[in-house]
């Protein structure tokens, strides 16, 4: 396969620390390009990763024929525009999560994507990581009998006010940053749509965003998501997922290191000291890598991307769901 030639912009830490070296590594990727709103900063990130170019503004890059596809990790106010801004250029864009700020926002990448006919893609990396696919196809196979409850937990804590995960006016909150991969866990184990959410939601006085968030999501035939995120608590994550008769549990569901084995855990539940617990190990990988391979394949047509534009207005909708019942403390239709 012809390599796709990519770009990205911003020099926003997760790209840096994480999804930059790890599309160095994708095969099918020629990384080509940075863009920073500050030719400096690009120049030291390009220096830094060892690509040839960087750019003093995002139009810069998206006027750059060679670029055919655009990573951006932007603060989540600037992903509808800025996406949009790329697609009109006629590129093709992986966007991070969350797509947008709200589900009407959301929709406006649909007919974005139409017009330009290029591909616009949410950034949930941990749908490529083998520990996910394993887990989806013990339950497939009803390893653990019926499935009627999925349970997440996702915690953090930042309290630096310059952090764009606590600046209310562009996004920043729990549910927006980590909330959005338990919608995600409970919308692939159950492989439906949920109906009704209720949630109760603890804000920072001095920030003003969701620090604390516990919600119960009701998918049909009564089964069950629950979860708590906090941004100002011990960090933690996990997911649980219950049957009829057993159990399966995702030790590093959200952050799974690429330096060594991740592990899930079926259990049987005949015995409580954990005798009945069977220990999966998935050989290491970067899941940062596998998306830009995937998406890279899809830029390609060598495969057909599985989670359409449409996937990402559908959770960005049980998001405002989220939010509105955290503000009325009532529950929410999705």
């Amino acid at each position: 396969m012809k390599p796709v030639v990519w770009g990205v912009v911003s020099t926003a830490l997760i790209g840096m620390e994480k999804v930059n070296p790890a599309m160095l590594k994708a095969k099918g990727v020629e990384f080509r390009g940075i863009a920073s709103r500050d030719l400096k900063k690009a120049q030291e990130a390009a220096k830094k990763l060892g690509i040839p170019k960087a750019y003093g503004s995002y139009e810069e890059l998206f006027a750059d024929p060679e670029i055919e596809a655009v990573y951006n990790p932007l603060p989540n106010h600037l992903h509808v525009p800025v996406t949009i801004q790329a697609l009109k250029a006629g590129k093709h864009v992986l966007c991070e999560k969350p797509i947008a700020l709200t589900a009407a926002e959301a929709e406006q990448l649909v007919e974005a994507e139409r017009a330009s006919g290029k591909l616009v893609a949410e950034a949930f990396m941990v749908r490529w990581h083998p520990q996910w696919l394993t887990a989806r196809k013990l339950v497939a196979e009803g390893a653990i009998g019926e499935v009627r409850a999925v349970q997440v937990s996702f915690s953090y804590f930042n309290d630096d006010p310059m952090n764009v995960r606590n600046m209310n006016d562009i996004g920043g909150g729990g549910i927006y940053d980590i909330g959005c991969y338990c919608i995600i866990s409970g919308r692939w184990f159950f492989g439906t749509e949920p109906e009704r959410v209720v949630s109760i939601i603890d804000r920072d006085p001095k920030f003003g965003t969701d620090r604390l968030a516990s919600a119960l999501v009701k998918f049909p035939g009564n089964r069950q998501l629950s979860f708590m995120v906090s941004t100002q608590l011990v960090p933690y994550q996990r997911v649980q997922v219950f049957g009829t008769k057993g159990r399966i549990e995702i030790e590093i569901p959200f952050n799974a290191p690429p330096g060594y084995p991740c592990r899930i855990f079926k259990d049987t539940g005949q015995d409580l000291k954990g005798s009945s617990i069977e220990t999966i190990a998935v050989e290491p990988c970067d899941q940062y890598t596998l998306q830009a391979e995937a998406f890279s394949k899809a830029v390609r047509k060598e495969m057909a991307w599985p989670f359409p534009i449409t996937d990402a207005v559908q959770q960005m909708r049980i998001i405002d769901a989220l939010y509105k019942s955290g503000d009325s403390g009532k529950w929410e239709a999705v």
